[in-house]
């Protein structure tokens, strides 16, 4: 009988292939079909040698694809055939970097099952060891300086394993074989109790984790070191605590995120669909916005005014230890001050939070990256990204053509992230914050610097917002000054590209774009927001209709304080004496010397620019109607999120609106269903009732605007973005029509609508200006 064809094949294998238990797999799956060869890590992923009969080698290419672990990515597998060297074992090699990097560095990880079980059994070595992991969990891209990813390039470095350790890690067969952060309590990183001036607590209980549950459950404020930084954290049910940590962060209304020890937990708190359940466990364990029951008995303070309740499960061992022992949830917050960035570096932490917290939760294995906690909800049984963070960063988004050079997109001022891209990869960044100060762009500046490091990316081009005072901006003009190429982008442009590169539809595809939100800069200096622009990424995109201009008296002003908005529009129907005499709650709030005031402004153009955002739209009617957040919000969005909560059932009439020819394009005035809201309150309607109609009056605005751009040009595809799109009402109503009028629709699946996926956009449209002025 003829013996079968002995070849040896070198295989690379790229994608999310380090970290997540790939060697070992290879290893037995190798010595399954009884090959020969090796495996190691290098910078672009894993590399294989693989000697033996030809057919075990097909069964084994075959095999890599359809049985890869479960955390792993595979992007490319590609072989070439080597001499035969006639090699008996197949072994497990040290990793190599290599000239180009091109390795794919897992986001963190939930703690898996396994080491969940582990955690509580006390027959195990590492019962209620707060740092258990194994292949298939842990820390990731939180503790990874550098590729390839092994021990020496992460933040675990200085810890020497212990030989028990040591036997699990080399040994190919064991769950934790080069699980990177492997530890135990003999060798790995230690939990600290300390008082708000560094002090330790020796007192009982002596173990750290159930001293910490017993202050929390008498109404302390902690600071716990987590994965990406640090959480505060308080006893969900306390007014007292509750109110004692907003009025130390001066956080007054914007909602604090809650988390559980488990599902049954949850179901305590809020109603949990089928699809928020397979979010809520995943290995992500994003934080995900679920509908609050009115028995929860959380304080009304964690969520002011709000339905909702953003909730996560415990993702860290330490965190599953803290909320066993403390057996409640608990509010579970960004350790940060307002308008800062999370902190995570221990020294910073006691610098920012000391007056904050009463304790600190401390451990010894450093943060090699902040990385904030992700947030997500549920529209149409789908997915719907509100801040891409942790658990999902650094994960590369898939595009549908390939960048021509490498790119640094830098994102917006508000909710910021930045973007690197080379060839089909767009890697987004972790949430970076607002940029509004000197902290978070140090932060950006470290985010960008370590991306680039991380994915082998040398900027070649530079992309950036229209608008010359954000930071992001101001940091690209630098770039430009070193020689680099740059491309602004609009913000609306780039808000369309950013969905269309979401769904991974290809250059051509022309579509009508609808981008809603509060602020961008306009191409005529206006402050866009209401805006419908039609094209591709690869022809750019043209503004065909918008939002009636409004005047933004104070400019700033007007964002912070939605009763501007509402004086403006009234002023812009009635003038200054009827205005005065209206009998309306928003008018005698403002009283006469506010509405003389804006009436000035709003004349002699005074910081007055003219704004067709649908943000402003929305703070002008929830200032009309009272809600809670219009005089003076607290946060962004705040006065339109509030409008939101006021409606009651989706109403099956909007109020009355005109489209009005301008040029080439039209106007949607806003006037009129500005007038009916007025009447309505004069009449004695219903806030709820008012709220109602104005959201169906929005989203026939839109699908207004989109059928007469399909009559003009014939485009059926709409893509939908912006902050406004967060809005469910809204989003479910446009959505709805749009489908009843036969139009395809894009929404974001990946990246969110807001500004934290401004920077795809940018980065897709910036790559195409490029090769459009060197075609």
């Amino acid at each position: 009988m003829r013996a079968p064809t002995q070849e040896r094949r070198e295989i690379s294998v790229r994608g999310l292939v380090q970290g997540v238990g790939f060697r070992p797999f290879i290893y037995a799956l190798a010595r399954r079909h009884g090959l020969a060869g090796l495996v190691r890590n290098d910078a672009e992923g894993v590399h294989i040698e693989a000697e033996g009969p030809q057919e075990e080698l097909e069964r084994f290419l075959r095999e890599i694809k359809e049985e890869a672990p479960p955390l792993a990515v595979i992007e490319a597998v590609a072989w070439r055939l080597l001499a035969v060297r006639e090699e008996r074992d197949f072994r497990i090699e040290e990793s190599r970097e290599g000239a180009r990097r091109r390795a794919l560095i897992s986001p963190d990880v939930a703690a898996c099952e396994d080491c969940f079980v582990e955690l509580f059994d006390p027959a195990d070595r590492r019962y209620r060891y707060p740092f258990i992991n194994c292949t298939n969990c842990g820390p990731r891209f939180t503790i990874t300086r550098s590729v390839p990813y092994d021990r020496a390039m992460t933040t675990m470095a200085h810890f020497e394993m212990c030989p028990e350790c040591r036997r699990e890690y080399d040994d190919p067969s064991d769950r934790r074989f080069h699980a990177q952060p492997n530890a135990c309590p003999v060798c790995g990183p230690q939990v600290r109790l300390l008082d708000r001036f560094g002090h330790e607590l020796h007192s009982k209980p002596e173990d750290p984790l159930l001293r910490a549950a017993w202050l929390l459950r008498g109404q302390a404020v902690l600071a716990i070191k987590g994965l990406g930084g640090y959480h505060l954290a308080c006893d969900p049910f306390d007014d007292s605590a509750v109110r004692a940590l907003r009025g130390r962060k001066a956080r007054q209304d914007k909602p604090f995120a809650i988390m559980a020890r488990d599902l049954e937990q949850v179901r305590e708190l809020c109603r949990v669909e089928p699809e928020e359940e397979r979010i809520l466990t995943s290995p992500s364990r994003p934080i995900v916005l679920l509908e609050r029951l009115e028995v929860s008995g959380v304080v009304e303070e964690v969520a002011p005014r709000q339905r909702t309740l953003g909730v996560m499960l415990a993702y860290t061992p330490l965190h599953h230890l803290l909320l066993h022992d403390v057996g409640i949830p608990l509010v579970m917050t960004s350790g940060n001050r307002s308008d800062e960035p999370i902190a995570y570096r221990d020294n910073e932490a006691f610098k920012q939070l000391w007056d904050i917290a009463d304790f600190f939760l401390i451990h010894d294995r450093p943060i090699h990256m902040r990385c904030d906690d992700s947030v997500v909800r549920v529209a149409g049984e789908k997915t719907y990204p509100i801040r891409r963070s942790r658990g999902y960063a650094p994960t590369p988004l898939g595009v549908a053509e390939s960048f021509d050079r490498h790119a640094l997109a830098c994102g917006g001022e508000l909710k910021n992230t930045f973007c690197v891209a080379k060839e089909r990869y767009a890697f987004l960044s972790h949430h970076i914050g607002d940029m509004d100060n000197y902290e978070t762009l140090r932060s950006f500046r470290e985010g960008v610097e370590h991306y680039c490091r991380l994915f082998d990316v040398q900027p070649e081009l530079v992309a950036y917002d229209l608008h010359p005072e954000y930071l992001s901006t101001k940091y690209a003009r630098d770039l430009e000054e070193t020689g680099l190429p740059t491309v602004s982008v609009q913000h609306h442009h780039a808000h369309i590209a950013s969905c269309l590169a979401d769904n991974e539809r290809p250059g051509e595809e022309r579509v009508i774009g609808v981008a809603l939100d509060g602020t961008g800069y306009g191409t005529d200096g206006a402050v866009w927001g209401g805006e419908f622009l039609e094209g591709s990424i690869r022809d750019g995109f043209v503004r065909r209709a918008h939002l009636e201009y409004a005047p933004l008296p104070g400019g700033a002003a007007a964002i912070r304080q939605p009763w501007r908005m509402a004086l403006a529009q009234l002023l812009a129907l009635y003038g200054e004496e009827a205005v005065l005499k209206l009998p309306l709650a928003a008018v005698r709030q403002a009283g006469e010397r506010n509405v003389r005031l804006i009436s000035r402004l709003v004349e002699h153009e005074l910081n007055t620019p003219p704004t067709s955002s649908a943000g402003r739209f929305f703070d002008a009617v929830a200032a009309l109607v009272g809600v809670p957040g219009s005089w003076r919000t607290t946060y962004e969005g705040q006065a339109a999120i509030e409008l939101e909560l006021t409606a009651t059932d989706p109403a099956s009439q909007g109020y009355p609106f005109q489209l009005r020819p301008e040029g080439e394009g039209w106007v949607v005035e806003t006037r009129e269903a500005i007038t009916g809201v007025v009447e309505a309150l004069l009449a004695g309607r219903e806030v709820g009732e008012i709220s109602s109609r104005f959201h169906r009056t929005v989203a026939e605005m839109v699908v207004a605007g989109c059928q007469k751009l399909r009559e003009a040009g014939g485009v059926s595809a709409v893509a939908l973005s912006g902050g406004t799109f967060q809005n469910m009402l809204l989003l479910g109503q446009v959505i709805g029509l749009l489908e009843e009028k036969g139009f395809d629709i894009y929404r974001h699946r990946r990246v969110p609508a807001n500004d934290g996926g401004l920077a795809l956009g940018q980065a897709v449209l910036a790559d195409r200006v490029i090769r459009e002025k060197e075609g």
